[in-house]
């Protein structure tokens, strides 16, 4: 478990990483996927990460989520210094503050929406139930339908359900709208836009899909590893406005 703190803790700033870097392999086929990344998030953000594939997008969600460890620099949720965690610290800072949402959906085929959900539920401390949490997502009419009944984008808002179950203080979504149309894409969005706007989750959305981050608060523009700039939205657009 860490056991310094984060510089000049502040409660509003959730996220903070300095120098972050992170290599795959060694030698002259190394990948640098992270080259020394600076950040602040503020708590309750709807941030975009924005940027080609390759850019280093999920590598930086993946450490800031506990999937993946730094190969140098910091980075800290709070107070915790995710870099000097160990997996057992990982896993519980997941299974406490994290809920993630990626491109496939990776529901369990033989279980209803409810019950793929009250996976989550049953293992929270303080968990929403099933049905509510299927509710925020606006699937009311499909709590006990299996996967194969669902559309795609359906099963999406599932996953998305499913994530938000446990409370989490972060929601972390990579690529979630990469194998929908725009008008489904704009659904599911709007589900992750509820979530952070009525829960306050600190939300974090990965696309290579520009038109997407008029819905942000901060927009992150990654290239080569690096973060290549940053913008704040003064004013946010609701996702069922974007279409491409």
């Amino acid at each position: 478990m860490a056991s310094e703190a984060a510089p000049h803790a502040d409660d509003a700033v959730v996220y903070r990483a300095r120098d972050l870097t992170k290599v795959y392999g060694s030698g002259p086929t190394a990948v640098h996927a992270l080259r020394g990344v600076d950040l602040e998030v503020r708590s309750g953000e709807m941030v975009v990460l924005l940027g080609p594939s390759g850019s280093g997008k999920s590598t930086l969600l993946n450490i800031l989520g506990g999937l993946d460890q730094a190969s140098g620099g910091q980075a800290w949720f709070h107070d915790l210094e995710l870099t000097a965690c160990d997996e057992d610290a990982l896993t519980e800072y997941r299974r406490r503050s994290v809920g993630f949402v990626f491109q496939f959906y990776n529901l369990i085929a033989s279980l209803t929406a409810r019950e793929n959900v009250s996976l989550i539920t049953e293992i929270s401390e303080d968990p929403m139930d099933a049905a509510e949490a299927l509710a925020m997502v606006g699937l009311e009419p499909r709590l006990d339908h299996f996967p194969s009944e669902l559309s795609g984008g359906e099963q999406q808002r599932v996953a998305i359900a499913r994530a938000i179950a446990k409370r989490p203080a972060v929601l972390l979504c990579d690529e979630p709208t990469g194998a929908l149309d725009s008008a489904t894409g704009s659904m599911v969005l709007a589900a992750i836009d509820r979530v952070n706007r009525e829960l306050g989750t600190t939300t974090f959305v990965i696309t290579h899909n520009a038109v997407i981050a008029d819905m942000a608060d901060e927009v992150i523009y990654f290239g080569d590893g690096r973060i290549a700039g940053q913008r704040r939205n003064a004013t946010r657009k609701s996702p069922l406005e974007l279409s491409w």
